[in-house]
């Protein structure tokens, strides 16, 4: 569902990718683990179609992003790390202004429920999101994602603003949407829900992937001493 293949990026003669290659199939929830500038975010900017690689391929349910990245996006639910609203809408009226532009069609008992899922409490949603915090937009936004029923989820750091309770009900959510056959990408440099949520894990560093392995095998404790080890050699 989702694949990049040998794939590099540079900026300014500077490669910000270097011949990555990853795969994530339905029901996986892939997390790829690196510090600012790791290139976590030139990756989902390749896969959403916005920066087309130097080399290499990226697809979206076989879509080849660089050629169709339109399509690519239909099947995509995304939640960036700094969610952009309407301050003077709501957040029950901008989730059904972003629904209405992904052709999904809600009454307003549906909005309300999909923004409780997401966390937002029933009090906020008829509130203007100019007055949220960012971890009350941030559920906006992952409820934007949930509320588009993608197959495809990418988030770079989706749990950014979130406080624990909120983080453990993202973790929640994600696992339900790979139960029900979603392949999910998370970026983050956040080493403990990234062990929590995803059940394979990729390191990125300076736009290498250094190392892959499933979570199963790994301690929150161990994956950090892992991580630091690569970090600092």
């Amino acid at each position: 569902m989702i694949k990049i293949i040998n794939t590099s990026k540079s900026y300014k003669n500077k490669e910000a990718v270097k011949e990555l290659s990853l795969s994530v199939v339905e029901g996986d929830i892939y997390g790829l683990l690196g510090p600012n500038g790791a290139g976590k975010s030139t990756t989902l900017n390749m896969l959403l179609g916005f920066l087309k690689p130097d080399m290499g391929i990226t697809k979206i349910n076989d879509v080849d992003t660089s050629i169709d990245a339109k399509k690519a996006r239909e099947a995509i639910g995304y939640i960036p790390e700094n969610v952009n609203l309407y301050p003077y809408l709501t957040g029950i009226e901008n989730l059904h202004y972003f629904c209405k532009l992904a052709g999904k069609n809600y009454n307003t008992e549906e909005l309300s429920d999909i923004l409780n899922t997401c966390g937002l409490q029933r009090d906020s949603h008829n509130k203007r999101t100019g007055a949220y915090s960012k971890g009350m937009r941030q559920k906006v936004g992952i409820a934007i994602a949930y509320a588009k029923k993608a197959k495809v989820y990418l988030l770079d750091e989706p749990a950014s603003g979130l406080d624990p309770l909120a983080s453990n009900e993202l973790s929640a959510l994600l696992k339900k949407l790979a139960k029900e056959g979603a392949a999910v990408l998370m970026a983050s440099h956040d080493i403990f829900r990234v062990r929590e949520t995803c059940n394979r894990i990729g390191i990125l560093k300076s736009g290498i992937l250094v190392k892959e392995m499933d979570t199963s095998g790994v301690t929150a404790g161990e994956l950090e001493k892992i991580y630091l080890n690569y970090m600092q050699s």
